[in-house]
């Protein structure tokens, strides 16, 4: 006999739920922690046997997750094909978060955000390592012994990195990427590769993203707190990056991220750092308010609280590098719910919106670079 009950996995790259009973049309699920961490938030599933079937889901764990904060006016994306990520009616109350679906589709998935797996980091690095005027290096390797992928485009005499992932369940980020490798290697970005050179990390945690989590890597590191005084033992994926900056040099650098609690793109800059300078500090302003004009998909008004004078922790990436290198450094932080400003009720903030706010700030960057 056929066994026609609902059945779930999360046993594929970047999945990430645990099931915990199903009743009839309830099935309760865990979020399950990054391996050595108490962090967790990501989640990415598989649904089967239920076409047609109305069922609720609840994950009972949410209240414990790193940012519960970030649930209310949240909404969970939902796929049938993998490509197309909808958002669908999502509850949040007494630390549970729940939501229905009905469909006749076979299959079915669902996670936090648009995923970006590990194949499909492989498959960006095949195609842009092949393409002209693309440089590829492997610059070392991860606790599982997989591959630093650093990507350079251009000749110019400024270096500008563009990192993204160190908190691998902030998916949104490699999707940012992805947008930024189509304009850096069409026509419109001629002018400004001969300017500058860039140098593009896609994935700063593969282990952690194939793991499924959400904020560390394979040993439970949280690898924005590593710039001070990264280790091969403990933060591979953070030492070898700063090195090859350190061999490079960083004029300009953006660090890509997904925020779970603010429905709006913002950045986060430098305040605070040793060296400060009203100067430096007012080239990273002059980029979020043209940005700001370029584009309704970003604002300035919403956004972190900025530290105080000579409080920054250089432990995180763009106040190290702010300090280090004397760089323009920016985090770009952008939503797991909506862009509110701009909002979109059926898909939120999507895939494709990443890459186009990568071009728009790629544009920014072509209008300021000349003074940084």
């Amino acid at each position: 006999m056929t066994d026609t009950s609902p059945a779930i996995t999360s046993a594929f790259d970047g999945g990430n739920i645990k099931l915990v009973a199903i009743d009839g049309d309830r099935i309760d699920l865990e979020i399950l922690k990054d391996k050595d961490s108490d962090f967790y938030q990501w989640f990415s599933f598989r649904l089967t046997n239920a076409a047609g079937r109305k069922l609720t889901f609840r994950i009972l764990n949410a209240g414990g997750s790193a940012y519960p904060f970030g649930w209310p006016g949240y909404k969970t994306r939902a796929s049938t094909d993998r490509v197309a990520w909808r958002q669908i009616e999502t509850r949040y109350e007494n630390g549970v978060l729940e939501f229905d679906w009905q469909s006749d589709a076979p299959v079915a998935y669902f996670a936090y955000f648009a995923p970006y797996t590990m194949e499909q980091h492989e498959a960006l690095i095949a195609k842009y390592a092949a393409m002209p005027g693309v440089q590829h290096r492997e610059l070392g390797h991860t606790l599982d012994g997989r591959a630093m992928d650093l990507l350079t485009i251009g000749s110019g005499d400024k270096p500008v990195w563009l990192y993204a992932r160190q908190h691998p369940g902030e998916s949104m980020a490699e999707w940012w990427i992805e947008g930024a490798l189509e304009w850096l290697t069409g026509p419109a970005a001629q002018a400004l590769k001969a300017k500058c050179t860039f140098y593009v990390v896609p994935n700063m945690n593969p282990d952690g993203t194939f793991r499924g989590h959400l904020r560390t890597n394979a040993v439970g590191i949280n690898l924005n707190r590593e710039w001070h005084e990264p280790s091969m033992e403990k933060s591979p994926e953070v030492k070898l990056v700063r090195d090859a900056m350190d061999a490079t040099g960083v004029k300009l650098a953006m660090d890509v991220h997904g925020d779970e609690a603010i429905p709006a793109n913002f950045l986060a800059g430098f305040e605070g750092i040793p060296s400060w300078t009203d100067e430096l500090g007012e080239k990273f302003y002059d980029f979020g308010r043209r940005l700001e004009a370029r584009t309704p998909e970003f604002q300035t008004e919403q956004g972190y609280e900025k530290s105080a004078p000579g409080k920054a922790n250089l432990t995180m990436s763009t106040n190290q590098l702010a300090e280090r290198y004397g760089a323009v450094a920016m985090t770009l932080e952008m939503p797991f719910k909506d862009h509110d400003p701009n909002a979109d009720a059926e898909f939120g903030w999507s895939p494709e919106r990443c890459k186009a706010l990568a071009v728009a700030m790629l544009e920014t960057v072509e209008e300021v670079i000349d003074g940084i």
